[in-house]
């Protein structure tokens, strides 16, 4: 018995399918990524603002420093559950096991990408998105530590907060602390 193979308007067809199924699902686990990202940044902008105000001035070094680590591990377990979720969808759909389907995450994540396990073709653009959507999640994260970073540093030296680096005015600035 010979198969035939697809012909060139079947092809196409089948291609387009196979993309708008990735782009799909690409859409649907960038839009989870950005949730669990934004919320948990939001709980630990919350959080900084409450230590800020209980009275953080003038911490000790050792105190300021374990401020940072725990935003920093905080940080690091908010970017592990996000490559938990990409998981989950290459374990169920893509990859044989749990073990290769985070490891997979984690170096497509974090852009490391050793290439020694690859995605089936159907899915294999999930991988270089989910890099991209890493990158701009770890600089989102890196943004905040630098913020609480500067912040203490304003309060341990005692000097005046930075003004205007970003070059809105104290009206601008104000309508955007309003906005949430």
């Amino acid at each position: 018995m010979h198969l035939r193979s697809p012909s060139g308007a079947n092809r196409l067809q089948i291609e387009t399918m196979t993309f708008a199924r990735q782009a799909g699902t690409a859409v649907f686990l960038v839009t989870l990524t950005l949730w669990i990202q934004c919320l948990g940044i939001a709980v630990l902008i919350h959080w900084a603002r409450a230590s800020v105000e209980r009275g953080v001035a003038r911490l000790s070094i050792l105190h300021a420093a374990v401020l940072m680590i725990r935003f920093s591990i905080l940080v690091i377990v908010l970017h592990f559950l996000q490559i938990f979720f990409w998981s989950v969808f290459y374990r169920w759909y893509c990859l044989p096991s749990w073990e290769s389907s985070f490891y997979f995450s984690a170096t497509s994540y974090s852009t490391v990408g050793y290439g020694d396990i690859v995605l089936p073709r159907v899915w294999r653009l999930l991988g270089p998105v989910e890099s991209v959507t890493g990158v701009l999640m770890c600089g989102i994260s890196v943004s905040f530590l630098f913020v609480v970073a500067t912040k203490l540093v304003e309060r341990e030296s005692g000097a005046p907060p930075m003004q205007h680096v970003n070059g809105l005015d104290e009206r601008s600035e104000a309508e955007l602390e309003n906005v949430s």
